[in-house]
């Protein structure tokens, strides 16, 4: 297996995932042609260098997984570094075959490449299994979430 970063020729391969489970199909809208809103992010996400949009490819070069993380440059903890986590998703066909901890190590790594002192995530509470499958990684829930939609 192999992380590398996305490409425009990514995209609706990962729109595509992003869009496949419950929640997805009701918030993203994958089809093609790919509405311009996802080109125009991933254009804006790729110029910026505290995002890091990152497709996983099997032996066979088929994206099979992809998370975004965004590094996050703030004054407390002495100026320190925080990492967010976002997006991460698996193809429904290589599901439960422990890619997804595959992925997070990864990403731990890499947020500690970065000089993260925190790897953080949201999910959404409608997702239970998704929630054990963090505190299993050793997330734990310290902070009430909040959200404003728009």
């Amino acid at each position: 297996m192999n992380f590398r970063k996305a490409t425009a020729q990514d995209i609706a391969k990962i729109v595509e995932m992003i869009a496949d489970d419950e929640l997805g199909q009701k918030r993203e809208n994958f089809k093609m042609p790919l509405p311009k809103e996802y080109i125009h992010a991933f254009v804006n996400i790729n110029a910026d260098e505290n995002q890091e949009l990152i497709v996983l490819e099997n032996d066979d070069l088929e994206i099979i997984g992809t998370l975004q993380l965004s590094f996050i440059q703030y004054l407390t903890y002495q100026g320190g570094i925080r990492a967010q986590i976002e997006a991460v998703r698996i193809r429904k066909d290589h599901r439960g075959r422990g890619i997804g901890k595959i992925m997070f190590r990864w990403a731990i790594n890499r947020a500690k490449e970065r000089n993260a002192h925190v790897l953080q995530l949201t999910t959404d509470k409608q997702r239970p299994k998704a929630i054990k499958f963090y505190e299993d990684l050793g997330f734990k829930a310290t902070h009430e979430g909040m959200k404003m939609h728009f």
